[in-house]
C-alpha cells in the first residue's frame, strides 16, 4: 500500500477540507490510488457527494471551498490523466456492498444498459440509440448518447423495507460507428454483459451467481456462455421455438448425436391449449410493488436455434387472472428452480430502473462534461458507484447507537419507508456536520461554526438548482 502523506494542497495555505468520517468510511480503497491521487479523490467523492445540481469538477471545489485554489487543474487529471484501475475499485465496491448486505448465499446480478445523454463532436463513442424512456409501442424516438451497461447486486436493505439494485461495475458499450472508424470489431451489448458476468464469477468464486436481464439479452449464445458459471434468468420470446431434449443413442447407431428432440407447442399455443395445466402462486413486488395473484404453467424444454449449442431451460408461462396485464414468458437455466423462485428472481430486476433514475435525480449523472475519452470512461461508472457508497455509508450511520435514516415527511406526504433521497441526506448531514459541532455545547440552542464551513454551507445554499 502507498505511503500516504500530507499533501502540498493542504499545506500551501489550504486546509483539508475532506471530513474525517468520510477517510474511514473510504480506506477500504487507499491500495487503489496513489499517495498524491487519493487526497484529490476524497476532495472529489465528498464534493460530488455534498454538491447540489450539476456533478462537475468545478462544481465539486466549490462546494469542498476551494473555488479559490490554483491547483484546480490537478483534480481534473484524477479523472483524465491519473493511472489508477477501476476495475480494482469496483472488486473493492462489490466486497464491501456484499459485506454490509449479503455475506452468504446466493448472489443475485441484474444487468441493464442505459443512454446518458451526450452531444458534442469530442464525444467520440456515442451513438444514436432509440430512447426506453421515451419511445412506445407506436411511437419511436432517438436519443443522441453514451451507452452504458451496468451490473448490479440486489440486496435488501433492512432500513429500507425492500431490495435495492446496488452498481459496482459499469463499463461503455461504444456504437457500432466508433468500432468500423477505428477498424475494430464491434461489440454488442450482450457481449459486454457476458464479459461482466464472467468477471463478476472471477471476483466470487465460490458464491452461487443467479444473473437477471431483461428481453434484450435473452438469447442462446448468452446462455450457453454463461450456463457453467451461473444461472440466468429472463424473458423468453412467446413464440420461441422449443424442443423436446434429444433421445438418447442407440447401441450402433451411425451418424452425428442429435441436438434436440421433436418439436413443442408453442408458448402461445400452450396459452391457450385447454389441456394447459395452470397453477396460482402470488408474487411480491410485482407491477407498482404490490403482491399479486398470478396464474403460472411451467415446464422444460430446449431452446434451439440453428448454428448454436441447444439450450436446456426451464420455462414460466405467466397470466393475469384479472386481465389487466397481457401474458409473460420467462426461462431459468436452473431447471430445478420453482416458478415462484424464478418470478421472484425477475422481478428484483425493476429495482433498476429506480436505481437508474436516482443516479440522475441526486447525483447529477447526465449533468457532468468531461470530453476527454479517459475521463467519460471514468466518470459515469464513479458515480453510479457512488449510489452504493452512499447506501453502504448510510447503514453504517443507521447501525450507530444514534443513528437512523428517516424518511422525510410532511402534514400532505405521509411516506413510510426511506428511500435513496433520505439516505443522502443522513450521509450528507454526517459530512457537513464535524463532530464539535454535535458534541461540545450539549442542551444549548446555539453553537459555534467556523466562518469557513459558514461560508461554504451558505455559498452552496445560495447557488442549489
Amino acid at each position: 500500500m502507498p505511503t500516504h502523506r500530507t499533501h502540498p494542497d493542504v499545506t500551501a495555505g489550504h486546509l483539508n477540507p475532506t471530513p474525517p468520517v468520510l477517510a474511514g468510511w473510504m480506506s477500504a480503497f487507499r491500495g487503489c490510488f496513489s499517495a498524491p491521487v487519493w487526497f484529490r479523490v476524497l476532495v472529489l467523492v465528498a464534493g460530488a457527494v455534498l454538491a447540489p445540481g450539476k456533478r462537475t469538477v468545478s462544481q465539486a471545489l466549490r462546494v469542498m471551498g476551494l473555488a479559490a485554489n490554483p491547483g484546480f487543474s490537478r483534480y481534473h487529471e484524477v479523472l483524465n490523466q491519473a493511472r489508477w484501475n477501476g476495475r480494482a475499485v469496483a472488486r473493492t465496491l462489490l466486497m464491501q456492498v456484499l459485506g454490509a448486505f449479503l455475506p452468504a448465499g446466493e448472489v443475485v446480478l441484474g444487468v441493464d444498459d442505459t443512454i446518458e445523454r451526450r452531444w458534442g463532436p469530442k464525444i467520440k463513442a456515442r451513438g444514436l440509440y432509440r430512447d426506453p424512456v421515451r419511445s412506445s409501442r407506436g411511437h419511436f424516438v432517438r436519443a443522441s448518447g453514451l451507452r452504458w451497461l451496468s451490473l448490479m447486486v440486489m440486496v435488501p436493505i433492512p432500513w429500507a423495507g425492500r431490495r435495492w439494485a446496488l452498481p459496482f461495475l459499469t463499463v461503455l458499450a461504444p456504437s457500432q460507428r466508433w468500432s468500423s472508424e477505428r477498424g475494430r470489431r464491434h461489440k454488442t451489448v450482450v457481449d459486454w454483459a457476458r464479459q461482466a458476468v464472467l468477471q463478476a464469477k472471477r471476483w466470487l468464486p465460490d458464491r452461487h451467481l443467479v444473473i437477471v436481464a431483461d428481453a434484450g439479452f435473452s438469447g442462446v449464445g448468452l446462455i450457453a456462455a454463461l450456463r457453467r458459471h451461473a444461472c440466468l434468468v429472463t424473458r423468453l420470446r412467446i413464440d420461441a421455438s422449443l424442443f423436446a431434449p434429444a433421445p438418447p443413442r442407440r447401441p450402433g447407431q451411425m451418424g452425428r448425436p442429435r441436438l434436440k428432440g421433436k418439436r413443442l407447442l408453442a408458448l402461445k399455443a400452450v396459452l391457450v391449449d385447454p389441456a394447459t395445466t395452470w397453477s396460482r402462486v402470488t408474487v411480491t413486488e410485482w407491477y407498482g410493488g404490490r403482491s399479486r395473484e398470478l396464474e403460472v404453467a411451467s415446464d422444460t424444454a430446449v431452446w434451439y436455434y440453428s448454428g448454436l449449442p441447444p439450450a436446456p431451460i426451464r420455462w414460466v408461462l405467466v397470466r393475469d387472472p384479472f386481465g389487466e396485464r397481457e401474458p409473460q414468458a420467462f426461462l431459468s437455466t436452473d431447471l430445478s428452480a420453482t416458478p415462484e423462485r424464478i418470478l421472484g428472481w425477475f422481478v428484483s430486476r425493476w429495482r433498476m430502473e429506480t436505481t437508474f433514475q436516482e443516479v440522475r435525480a441526486h447525483l447529477g449523472v447526465e449533468t457532468q462534461r468531461q470530453w476527454s475519452d479517459l475521463a467519460i470512461l471514468r466518470t459515469t461508472p464513479a458515480l453510479l458507484g457512488l449510489f452504493s457508497l452512499v447506501t453502504v455509508w448510510a447503514d453504517e450511520l443507521v447501525r450507530a447507537p444514534t443513528g437512523a435514516v428517516r424518511p422525510r415527511t410532511a402534514a400532505w406526504y405521509d411516506k413510510r419507508e426511506p428511500t435513496f433521497s433520505d439516505a443522502i441526506a443522513t450521509v450528507r448531514r454526517a459530512l457537513w456536520c464535524p463532530p464539535s459541532l454535535s458534541t461540545s455545547h450539549l442542551g444549548t440552542e446555539t453553537v459555534e461554526i467556523s466562518a469557513a464551513l459558514l461560508q461554504r454551507l451558505t455559498d452552496t445554499l445560495c447557488h442549489a438548482a
